[in-house]
């Protein structure tokens, strides 16, 4: 690959005429070979557009499974929240391949806010929440409450 480099870097330099004052300036047509056109061998050519292949195949790996992971991060808060499931995230998700989990700091968060959540929905969790009240807001609240639909019904029978 270094050599590559080189040889097109020495090129380049010798095609701005930068490359020693000796050399004439010959005006040739521009060749129909793109190895030749960018000053390489047939055999560094191939090869070169071989390492280009690759690392484009490499790049959309790495793209596809990023867009899988920020897929399973939706899935998952499309989960928590109750939200409808999106078939986009799926087919990401599938793309993918199946060793797409959630990021390591992310599946801490997730796992303490699953331990929170359990820990309120137990009844512990409730009787704590019970304690916490006001009960002065609370008999206040219902006093409301009751008041309003005793004048509702007031309001729409005459008997009462």
């Amino acid at each position: 690959m270094a050599f590559i480099v080189k040889s097109m870097l020495s090129n380049q330099v010798k095609n701005l005429g930068l490359g020693g004052g000796n050399e004439e300036k010959t005006e040739e047509a521009t060749p129909t070979d793109p190895a030749k056109a960018a000053g390489m061998t047939r055999e560094e050519y191939e090869e070169y557009q071989k390492q280009l292949i690759e690392e484009k195949m490499e790049r959309d790996a790495a793209f596809t499974q990023k867009k899988a992971g920020r897929a399973v991060v939706r899935v998952h808060l499309r989960e928590k929240y109750r939200l409808p499931k999106s078939e986009m995230d799926e087919t990401q998700i599938q793309m993918g391949g199946d060793d797409v989990d959630l990021p390591e700091d992310l599946q801490k968060m997730v796992d303490e806010d699953q331990g929170e959540e359990e820990e309120k929905d137990s009844i512990l969790g409730q009787l704590q929440n019970i304690q916490n009240m006001d009960l002065d807001t609370l008999k206040e609240k219902a006093q409301a409450t009751f008041t309003e639909m005793k004048q509702a019904a007031e309001e729409k029978c005459s008997v009462m």
